[in-house]
């Protein structure tokens, strides 16, 4: 039983530390999804800037109002593309995490199950010394019936 013990303390820490690992996992999600939420609405604001650049070229309009437009899109390119690097430096940071969740998880199952098979062993143990202990009182019943 002593050796349940023992794990019993390192499942709790095996535990405590799967919770971190389930926290980190949540904020690295978390900031991979407001990064893709940012470039959501870049694109987005890269469209409507082009839809109103297609827009203004089938009209008359001066030069300097379409370099605008042409300088305003090419800035949110480069956003974009700023963007994209955090998005996918978000998104390995994410696996990264998530894989050390899983690796967590697995310890604490590998634990649990250890401990649930020591136990088993255990009371197997009690049972059969218990049913050693009443074959021999039995014995010594049936002996001491017949000595008289």
């Amino acid at each position: 039983m002593t050796n349940t013990v023992a794990l019993s303390k390192i499942l709790h820490i095996r535990e405590r530390e799967k919770n971190e690992a389930q926290s980190a996992y949540s904020q690295a999600m978390q900031f991979f999804e407001d990064a893709a939420t940012q470039l959501y609405r870049l694109l987005k604001q890269k469209e409507e800037a082009e839809e109103s650049y297609e827009d203004s070229l089938q009209h008359t309009i001066q030069i300097d109002v379409m370099k605008e437009q042409a300088a305003y899109i090419e800035v949110l390119n480069r956003q974009m593309m700023e963007l994209q690097k955090k998005v996918q430096l978000a998104r390995s940071e994410m696996e990264a995490r998530q894989a050390t969740l899983t690796d967590a998880h697995v310890e604490v199952k590998k634990f649990e199950k250890i401990i649930e098979i020591r136990e088993k062993e255990f009371a197997e143990t009690v049972r059969r010394q218990e049913t050693m202990a009443m074959d021999e009182v039995s014995i010594q019943q049936y002996v001491s019936q017949n000595n008289r």
